[in-house]
């Protein structure tokens, strides 16, 4: 109808726009100052910008990923460590060690020791073998592999003896290794028959049996002949080895040789460890822990000329030769003004806490409040003279009768109340019941039941009280009940107890009477910033080469102050290699550690808390005596578990040297004449001395008489001062009634008590209690 135009719409409605927007066209745009692609050039250089910072952090990776290829494959890195595993006991991991080493060095003399030079592969070689039976020596050697390789014999795949060729110490082995972090991993399948179509065949049921166990870049390797070997010794010269995280944060040496140099001092000699220096750096003014010993410092720090050379090349850099032809290149002695100490714990003050005389000012402060507090006129009682009057407190508190009688001398327990919404509830829960009070003080009880209830004596208690019990409540359901004892009063027994109002928002001050141990130990202001200063330390330390023996190099550490005992022990040749790792700073300081911990499954036996287990807390090994308590995420104060349960995490606190995370948990259990058992994995959590951890416990009674809201509840406590003493305290019930004590009655500890609902008679009454806890101080923290 309109012929050939186009109907043109508005492209925008004005209606909308604003008025800035609406007059835009009128403004001369040179005048505006703003050029119309001004949006446009700036989003683009904020592209071009992302473009360059993200090409600058991928060439910065691949230069760190080509030095440390560099590093690890030629003569400037460590020897790559392989530690043989058996998963059975019928897995010869002798034999495949001997060949091993024997083709490495391409010779066919006598091996010196378990590290070879490889001219032909251009490759060191460190092979070591795991004691099949020794769980803490398989443990201890997967803790510096760099290929934790796995022997599986090729009969066990067929064989009918067995239905696994993975026994039971072998799956333990699995289990802890991966609960410590797997380095990167190899399968050698040893024993094959001759023809290679079984040989596939047997390599494929290995693959299809073991991946579920091992990670996804597992590799299997064919290890009967040399052209096995030959290709096993091309693939893992140019793999990518990758190791856990918390190994590659520490410095660390495995001993080729160890040997004792005696001091002056009785009892005390120096630890001479030779060893190549892996992952960091290390300063001579550090402090180094040797597993299993205990934490030390340098006496000294030799740089020896490498053993095991990929090329003999005359050094020219040698600076002194030992009578025992030993070849110094470089020596590193502690700057006293720098070197850390070795400071364990905090000797506290004793006089720390104690008053101090007051000042004249504080004096005349309190002559001052003095005369201001005469100044006020208080209503006396006729004959009261000033002395008396001075120990009259003033009642400013508008309370009703109830209160008043809670707060009477000799009759009040200290509850901590907070939580608005807590006391609002309970505080109607009471005002919805007050008409039916001055009724229940009008009931009387039986006087022949109350008589029958007084003439019975401790035997016949204590029978009726375990009757009911085992009738009303079972220990898994409520395991924090306890029994209040009939020849102790409660005030006493539980005086250490408290009440809460609400166990989610009640306050508790986490500096409030602290136990002695707590004196010795050390805090953080903010343990997040000091470990981002620890770790910024370290990085310093691997870009400087003042004092410190550069990683790669052949190093000997001449560690000080060893007990000689200790040092004979870890000297001793039918021992596994020394592990000496480099300390962070304050790592060799007391505190309180916090680990979650998951209770293994292969371990039946109940593990109690604050009973003595051995923690391996990364390179460390020690002996605790932990607290166990449950996680709350919502919550600041933690409830403590008696024990620890299966299927389930819970929080481990130790008294510990402190140790930055993150780092692996691995809790074995001592038994009599046996290897120590793996008793539970975990990893760490937090280093917190103000975590609070609180003990509940359960006082229990039974209604003895009921109405409505009302009933005489007994058997919860057994003396009126005790009932009076606890009057605060909230009650509950197990069918969900709350209320409160009302008042004593008779002489055996019976007690009138209001609910906010009714109450049944075979219902049970509780009452809450808590005290904090704290984990016990080891006696002994090393055992070696």
């Amino acid at each position: 109808m309109g012929g050939g135009r186009a109907q043109v719409n508005k492209p925008h409605k004005t209606r909308f726009a604003s008025k800035a927007s609406r007059h835009a066209h009128k403004i001369d745009k040179v005048r505006s100052g703003k050029s119309e692609s001004s949006h446009r050039a700036a989003v683009k250089g904020a592209r071009a910008a992302r473009i360059q910072q993200s090409k600058a952090i991928r060439d910065k990776k691949r230069a760190a990923l080509l030095k440390e290829k560099r590093s690890s494959i030629g003569s400037l890195g460590a020897p790559r460590v392989i530690v043989l595993v058996g998963l059975s006991s019928s897995a010869n991991v002798v034999s495949l060690a001997k060949d091993l080493l024997t083709f490495a060095e391409g010779g066919d003399g006598k091996l010196r020791s378990s590290t070879v030079a490889s001219p032909t592969y251009k490759l060191r070689t460190t092979v070591l073998q795991a004691p099949y039976g020794d769980l803490t020596s398989c443990m201890e050697l997967a803790k510096v592999a760099d290929l934790l390789a796995f022997v599986l014999p090729a009969n066990s795949l067929y064989s009918s003896d067995s239905s696994s060729p993975i026994d039971e110490f072998g799956s333990q082995c699995l289990s802890v290794f991966r609960a410590m972090g797997l380095p990167s991993t190899a399968v050698f399948i040893r024993d094959l028959p001759a023809d290679n179509k079984s040989r596939q065949e047997l390599k494929k049921a290995a693959t299809s049996f073991l991946s579920a166990e091992l990670p996804e870049d597992c590799k299997f390797y064919l290890a009967d002949t040399k052209d096995d070997l030959h290709k096993f010794m091309w693939l893992f010269k140019e793999q990518h080895l990758s190791s856990p995280h918390w190994r590659n944060q520490r410095p660390y040496i495995m001993s080729e040789q160890v040997c004792v140099k005696p001091d002056d001092n009785t009892g005390l000699c120096s630890l001479l460890v030779s060893g190549y220096l892996r992952a960091h750096n290390l300063s001579v003014n550090q402090l180094v822990h040797v597993s299993g010993a205990g934490d030390f410092q340098l006496g000294q720090i030799d740089v020896l000329k490498d053993p095991y050379p990929l090329s003999e090349r005359k050094s020219s850099d040698v600076m002194e030769t030992e009578d025992n032809g030993t070849q110094i290149v470089n020596t590193f002695v502690p700057d006293s003004s720098n070197q850390e100490p070795l400071l364990t714990e905090n000797v506290p003050d004793p006089l720390a806490g104690e008053q101090t005389w007051p000042t004249e000012e504080d004096m005349e402060e309190a002559n001052a409040n003095n005369k201001q507090r005469k100044l006020v006129k208080r209503k006396l009682p006729r004959g009261t003279s000033e002395y008396q009057a001075a120990w009259i407190v003033d009642d400013t508190d508008d309370e009703d009768n109830d209160s008043d009688n809670d707060n009477q001398a000799g009759s009040g327990m200290v509850i901590d109340e907070q939580g608005d919404a807590d006391q609002g509830s309970d505080g109607s829960d009471i005002d919805a019941v007050s008409h039916f009070t001055e009724k229940f003080d009008e009931e009387t009880v039986g006087d022949t039941e109350m008589a029958d209830e007084e003439n019975l004596t401790k035997e016949q208690i204590e029978a009726e009280i375990k009757k009911i019990k085992e009738a009303n409540a079972e220990d898994e359901e409520f395991p924090d009940e306890v029994e209040t004892p009939l020849d102790v009063p409660a005030k006493k027994r539980f005086a250490k107890y408290r009440g809460l109002k609400s166990f989610r928002t009640s306050s508790l001050d986490p500096k409030e009477s602290l136990p002695p141990e707590y004196a010795r130990i050390f805090a953080f202001d903010n343990f997040t910033r000091t470990q981002k200063h620890v770790l910024a330390k370290l990085a310093e330390i691997d870009e400087g080469t003042k004092d410190c023996a550069l990683v790669g190099s052949y190093v000997r550490l001449h560690v000080r102050n060893v007990p000689t005992d200790v040092a004979s022990k870890l000297c001793h040749p039918s021992r596994i290699p020394v592990v000496v790792s480099g300390l962070l700073q304050h790592e060799s300081k007391m505190s309180v550690l916090h680990f979650s911990i998951k209770k293994h499954d292969s371990y039946e036996a109940p593990i109690k808390s604050k009973e003595p287990l051995i923690f391996n807390v990364g390179f460390r090994q020690f002996t605790a005596r932990p607290l166990f308590s449950s996680d709350n995420i919502n919550c600041n104060k933690h409830k403590m578990e008696r024990f620890l349960h299966h299927g389930r995490f819970s929080v481990a606190s130790v008294y510990a040297p402190i140790c930055f995370p993150p780092l692996p948990l691995i809790v074995l259990k001592n038994r009599e004449g046996e290897q120590p058992a793996i008793a539970a994995v975990g990893s760490l959590k937090s280093v917190d001395p103000d975590r609070i951890i609180l003990k509940k416990i359960v006082l229990t009674g039974y209604p003895q008489r009921v109405s409505k809201l009302k009933a005489i509840v007994r058997y919860m406590f057994h003396s009126p001062e005790d009932v009076k003493w606890f009057k605060p305290v909230e009650l509950w019930t197990k069918h969900g009634r709350r209320g409160r004590i009302k008042e004593t009655v008779g002489t055996h500890g019976s007690m009138k008590c209001i609910f906010n609902s009714s109450v049944q008679q075979h219902d049970t009454v509780c009452m809450s209690l808590f005290k904090r806890a704290y984990p016990k101080w080891p006696e002994q923290l090393y055992q070696v």
